[in-house]
């Protein structure tokens, strides 16, 4: 529903949106507990955690996809923290999972599904890199000689393989015609 006020345009949240969105949410934060693999300083490959916070910005658009990302950033700020400074903090747990809700840019674009987990996959994964390279650049291995290339290598080993496996399984047509259908007929 929507209505306009002063030539603004202003949706409505229902009971049934925020039903869901905090489903996905508990959805995303029980499968981020489970860690296929684990690397030292927080990185974790889960069982497609990113893609429950991405669905809501796929279902309901960019705004509360925003919202529900920072939501999900800050609960997993409260549960399971490595924190060096603010800055960090902001760009590991707020800004980095807070990009998963970009899904909502393609939430009425055709295969908006994979094009927004995508921009959401390539958005935590550049806010984590940042803070790879600028704060956790003293543990880089003396193999890498460069933070630079050290926090690409990290990132990418747990967010980039995550993305691909939950690419590959969100790419199977029966799963994105399910999601597709979840989302014209229930959400």
């Amino acid at each position: 529903m929507e209505r306009n006020i002063m030539s603004f345009s202003v949706k409505k949240i229902n009971a049934k949106h925020i039903a869901f969105a905090a489903m996905a949410i508990a959805l995303a934060f029980v499968t981020s507990m489970i860690k296929i693999i684990k690397l030292p300083m927080g990185g974790s490959v889960t069982l497609f955690s990113m893609f429950f916070i991405v669905l809501i910005g796929y279902w309901y658009g960019l705004k509360a996809g925003l919202a529900s990302a920072i939501a999900y950033g800050v609960l997993q700020l409260l549960v399971d923290p490595y924190i060096l400074n603010i800055p960090q903090v902001m760009l590991d747990y707020i800004l980095g999972f807070g990009m998963l809700g970009l899904s909502g840019i393609f939430s009425k674009s055709k295969n908006g599904l994979i094009k927004g987990y995508v921009i959401g996959a390539a958005g935590r994964f550049v806010c984590s890199f940042l803070s790879g390279w600028i704060f956790f650049a003293v543990y880089t291995p003396e193999f890498f000689n460069s933070a630079i290339l050290y926090s690409f290598v990290y990132n990418v080993s747990y967010i980039g393989l995550e993305a691909v496996i939950t690419l590959i399984v969100i790419s199977l047509p029966p799963v994105n015609k399910a999601f597709s259908y979840v989302k014209n007929n229930l959400v």
